[in-house]
C-alpha cells in the first residue's frame, strides 16, 4: 500500500477528503510494483480548487499532475485521469524502462483510457546550440523575459553550475539546480 502525504493550503483536510484522495489517487499504484510516498497538495485560491499530485516511481521516474476547477472533488478526479493518460500514453517506453519488472502492463487491459498508444520514439524537430554564459539568477530571469521564453539555461556566476530558470504557471519563477 502506498503512503500518502496530503497537505492543504487554505483548506482543512477532513477525514472524508483524505479518504477520497487516497482512494482516487491510489489508483495509479496499480501500474507499478514500487511507488514512493505520494504527495498531494490541495489548495483553494480565489475560488479555484487546485490539486497537485507527485508520484515517485522506482528508477527515478516521477509522475506529476495538476488540475484546477471550482470543486475540489472534481479537481481530484481530473488529476487522476490526467495521470492515467500520461501512463497510458507512455506505456511502451515505461515497459521498456522497467524491463526487469516493476511495471504492470496487464493493468491496461482492465482500464482503457482514451490516449493514443506511444509506440514510436520521441521526435526531436529542432536542435539549438548556444554558449551558456555566466550570470546571476536575476540576470537570467531578465534575459528569459527579454527573449519571451518559458525557461532559460545559464551558468551561475557564483557556483559555476549550469542551472535553469523557468516561469511557473502561477506567474512566479522557479530555479532548477543540478544535484550532484
Amino acid at each position: 500500500m502506498a503512503t500518502f502525504t496530503v497537505r492543504g493550503k487554505n483548506i482543512e483536510i477532513t477525514p472524508s477528503l483524505r479518504e477520497y484522495v487516497e482512494k482516487r489517487v491510489g489508483k495509479v499504484t496499480k501500474y507499478f510494483d514500487n511507488v514512493g510516498d505520494i504527495s498531494v497538495l490541495l489548495t483553494v485560491s480565489k475560488g479555484r480548487h487546485i490539486v497537485e499530485v507527485t508520484v515517485p516511481v522506482q528508477n527515478g521516474i516521477l509522475l506529476r499532475g495538476e488540475e484546477a476547477t471550482m470543486d475540489m472533488y472534481t479537481s481530484i478526479d481530473l488529476v487522476v485521469e490526467k495521470l492515467e493518460r500520461q501512463i497510458h500514453k507512455q506505456k511502451t517506453k515505461l515497459a521498456r524502462r522497467f524491463r526487469g519488472g516493476g511495471f504492470k502492463a496487464e493493468a491496461f487491459k482492465a482500464a482503457p483510457v482514451d490516449a493514443p498508444a506511444d509506440d514510436e520514439e520521441y521526435q526531436v524537430v529542432k536542435t539549438k546550440r548556444f554558449v551558456v554564459k555566466p550570470m546571476d539568477v536575476q540576470e537570467a530571469i531578465m534575459q528569459m523575459n527579454l527573449l519571451n521564453h518559458n525557461f532559460f539555461v545559464f551558468r551561475n556566476s557564483e557556483t559555476e553550475d549550469v542551472q535553469v530558470v523557468y516561469k511557473r504557471t502561477d506567474g512566479n519563477y522557479g530555479l532548477i539546480e543540478s544535484g550532484q
